[in-house]
């Protein structure tokens, strides 16, 4: 797997919260996949009837790409990290993960340009508005460094304002680049393709 030997480790810049963050491990899964399920699904309604299929599902897609191993794919998981004050901390709680993977516009074709690609962001409800989102976002920044790319591309619903003024934040902007193929029609909203240039 193509990752920068420093990833691991427990501070980076913009952090309010000091974290250890690293490549999802086997041991992992399970929370992951609570996380993730709880990040971008409901359990109101009908759908708390569906919620263990979809984190089911979550957690086998997961493992999937777990055991893939591709050299440029990578889910990053964010734990807190011993503080000042205790220097320690009793059971390190797993509270974000990130992805990021080097895609292409034209599957089909050999040859072609790929790009690191950032997925499923999410934080723990009570661990947000606290750096952790930066520090996982500031993490696929190196990983996007040591593959040698440009840019880093991720795509946000336009009608998620709380989204949009993170990845504000974190310097990305809208792309040039076309968003690729049209939105599913579950979908409310438009997605925007944002970039941010690495210099």
């Amino acid at each position: 797997m193509l990752i920068p030997q420093n990833l691991v480790r427990s501070s980076y810049p913009c952090a309010d919260l000091p974290l250890q963050i690293r490549p999802a491990e086997f041991r992992d899964l399970a929370e992951l996949a609570d996380l993730l399920a709880d990040s971008f699904h409901r359990r109101q309604g009908w759908w708390r009837w569906l919620f263990p299929l979809l984190r089911a599902g979550i957690y086998e897609d997961l493992r999937t790409r777990l055991q893939s191993q591709r050299d440029r794919c990578l889910c990053l998981v964010a734990f807190t990290a011993p503080t000042a004050a205790t220097g320690r901390v009793q059971h390190p709680e797993l509270i974000g993960t990130i992805e990021i993977a080097a895609r292409s516009n034209l599957p089909w074709r050999l040859n072609q340009h790929h790009y690191p690609y950032i997925s499923n962001l999410a934080v723990r409800t009570d661990y947000r508005r606290r750096g952790v989102a930066l520090q996982l976002l500031s993490a696929c920044e190196e990983v996007a460094r040591h593959w040698d790319s440009s840019a880093l591309y991720l795509h946000v619903l336009a009608d998620n304002c709380a989204a949009r003024r993170l990845y504000d934040r974190a310097g990305f902007v809208p792309s040039g680049r076309s968003g690729g193929g049209s939105r599913p029609s579950w979908q409310r909203s438009t997605r925007l393709l944002l970039q941010k240039p690495l210099g």
